[in-house]
């Protein structure tokens, strides 16, 4: 018999708060109604400054078995926690995580950007993605070139080779999902290979926390600026150079109230 399911738990610490992390977000999304245009990420509402859906796409899901099948896969490849042995581990595994999320979001928005601007798709301009796919195929990646002889196991009685796994998995959820984000799986397949032949190196506590806390400040003030959210306390103001913003609290008794706008005749993919 395997492990009890609170031994596992503590072994992958990290796996599970994200796994918890994302289950809620889709309760509260769920319970709310809000729609996949209200969080997802497209190539219209970057240019409209909503870089803060870098993040929410990515630990939004828009469906159960959508959410399901995604964090299904993120338990299996947790085992990354417990191979510390072979340079990962918990700190490696929260530390680039971080990195798979703002890249592989870069990255499908430089996709989106070549195929309209170079080939006049503008079929790529509203598609939205959700999902944290592009985090799982990334992390599979990883997990194919530093254990080759891992398991993928899904739903506990789908097995894959991990060695085969990205590029299976890519063609199998294109195949049997249409709404599946190609980009966005192979976004992710690129930067976990990028991490894992050491192109992308050299993160440490000190330069993730440095990276979280900028990932704030853009989140914050991206949100700001978009006027997805109220910020009343935030103003930001022109300095010398018009581009660079200033940052001052001012007290505010006004409540913060969530303003959301759906996109028309927007497509979904799902990540």
């Amino acid at each position: 018999m395997g492990k009890p399911l609170f031994y596992e738990i503590l072994e992958k610490p990290a796996t599970s708060c994200i796994i918890g992390i994302c289950s809620m977000i889709w309760f509260y999304i769920q319970k709310k109604n809000i729609g996949y245009s209200h969080v997802g990420l497209s190539y219209e509402t970057a240019l409209e400054g909503h870089h803060w859906r870098i993040i929410t796409s990515a630990f939004s899901h828009i469906s159960v078995i959508h959410l399901v099948f995604n964090m299904s896969a993120l338990w299996s490849l947790g085992v990354v926690e417990q191979l510390g042995h072979l340079g990962l581990g918990v700190e490696y595994y929260l530390q680039y995580t971080l990195v798979l999320v703002v890249l592989s979001g870069v990255l499908v928005l430089a996709m989106y950007h070549l195929l309209i601007e170079r080939f006049k798709l503008e079929y790529f301009r509203r598609v939205t993605a959700v999902g944290y796919s592009c985090v799982v195929f990334g992390w599979m990646t990883i997990l194919s070139v530093k254990q080759p002889s891992s398991k993928l196991d899904l739903f506990g009685f789908l097995s894959l080779p991990i060695s085969f796994a990205p590029f299976e998995s890519l063609i199998f959820t294109s195949i049997i999902v249409p709404q599946a984000s190609f980009l966005g799986h192979l976004s992710g397949i690129v930067v976990g290979y990028a991490i894992a032949w050491g192109l992308i190196h050299g993160m440490s506590n000190y330069w993730a926390l440095s990276l979280l806390g900028w990932i704030a400040l853009v989140f914050v003030l991206s949100l700001k600026r978009s006027g997805a959210v109220d910020l009343n306390f935030l103003e930001i103001e022109s300095v010398t150079d018009p581009s660079l913003p200033s940052v001052r609290f001012l007290a505010s008794n006004s409540g913060r109230t969530l303003q959301m706008s759906a996109l028309p005749n927007g497509n979904v993919e799902i990540v």
